[in-house]
């Protein structure tokens, strides 16, 4: 049978760290960055000789800020990749870059190794709000950045942008809106502001430092993104994302259809098997077992079958296409109503699901409130 897994890769340096960011990052300068690379690939050459692969669907090099790499190390990883990875069967290689970092050689060493897709970390058009949040770049950065992937033929390209943010009005946010659209992108990706523990935003928020819009506002915030980006010519596949027909990410539908990744770098999960899996963050700490040929794997988690099938409607129902009764029967030997029946019949009744031929998704007014619903969805812990 084909053994077929993509993978993760992150590069946890940056040239400042954002005040609302909780990913595994550091500062760029004074880094082992040399050597990080060195092990990185290391770890991709000891994963892939245990669980060795015929084909990787999609790679994708997330941060961080990988493109703070020079491009001498870019060349270094990226042909370490094309060495180690069967390439040829790579559908989608996608790498993240912020506004600014980016130069033609770059750029060109991106092409030369086979990377077809950059998402870039733009957030907001609102120059005053860009500093709030701790980001370095402007808007007129994103549009630089912009004639240069013109320039060098990179033209599938996705933005990310961050609504709800301290201070932001709903005119500022359809300003945004208006001006990442223009762009005329094949790929948008838009989340709300989550304030995650040990960052800058959330001590600030406990100390009563910084106000946020309010329920009300990033719900209108919501509803305005959903009709911009349907009369842009986008459609809403997952709840935060769309896309034009064809240019959905396919390496995020590899995690949202809860299929299997390798996960390298510091800080990086993977999933293969029934094992999810962490590696090290601090950098020292991933870089000494690599030294002696050991991954850097510090905590394994074995799934059960009820922790697979919840993930399965956590994930699944993000997507706009919703849950495959089918597959879910194939997958796990039960059908889905033996096991979900009376909590889909509840939801179904609220109007919160809709059912779609043999599949299930969320309704309209369950896409503003996914959350409450996936938790609908966990299971008491038992024998399997």
């Amino acid at each position: 049978m084909t053994q077929s897994t993509s993978a993760y890769i992150h590069i946890p340096f940056c040239r400042h760290l954002c005040y609302y960011c909780d990913f595994n990052k550091v500062y760029l300068e004074g880094q082992p960055v040399d050597d990080y690379i060195e092990m990185l690939l290391r770890e991709m050459e000891l994963s892939l000789a245990l669980q060795p692969i015929t084909a990787a669907p999609t790679l994708y090099i997330g941060g961080g800020t990988p493109t703070v790499l020079t491009e001498k190390q870019l060349d270094f990883l990226l042909g370490g990749i094309n060495q180690l990875f069967p390439m040829e069967t790579v559908e989608e290689f996608t790498i993240e870059a912020n506004p600014g970092d980016l130069t033609k050689e770059k750029l060109q060493v991106m092409k030369d190794h086979g990377i077809d897709r950059l998402s870039m970390g733009v957030q907001t058009f609102d120059d005053k709000l860009l500093k709030k949040i701790g980001r370095r770049h402007t808007a007129a950065d994103v549009y630089d950045s912009m004639k240069l992937l013109e320039q060098t033929g990179f033209d599938n390209v996705s933005i990310d942008l961050i609504y709800a943010l301290p201070g932001q009005s709903l005119a500022s946010f359809r300003d945004t809106l208006k001006r990442a659209l223009e762009l005329d992108l094949p790929h948008y990706s838009l989340y709300s502001l989550i304030l995650e523990n040990k960052t800058m935003f959330m001590n600030w928020v406990r100390q009563g430092k910084l106000t946020l819009p309010d329920q009300e506002e990033e719900a209108l915030m919501f509803e305005e993104t959903i009709k911009a980006m349907e009369t842009g010519g986008l459609h809403q596949y997952e709840i935060s994302n769309f896309a034009k027909s064809g240019k959905e990410s396919k390496h995020n539908k590899i995690y949202w259809h809860n299929e299997h990744y390798f996960g390298f770098g510091a800080g990086a999960s993977g999933y293969l098997g029934k094992e999810r899996y962490k590696n090290f963050g601090p950098i020292q700490h991933y870089l000494e077992p690599l030294r002696h040929n050991q991954l850097p794997v510090y905590e394994r988690e074995t799934l059960t079958q009820n922790n697979q099938m919840e993930e399965e409607m956590f994930l699944g129902l993000r997507l706009k296409e919703g849950v495959s009764q089918r597959h879910f029967a194939e997958k796990f030997g039960i059908s889905l109503a033996e096991v979900y029946g009376s909590v889909v019949q509840e939801l179904l009744n609220k109007g919160w699901l809709e059912q779609i031929g043999e599949r299930l998704r969320l309704s309209k007014t369950g896409l503003a409130i996914g959350n409450e619903i996936f938790e609908r969805f966990l299971l008491e812990e038992d024998a399997e």
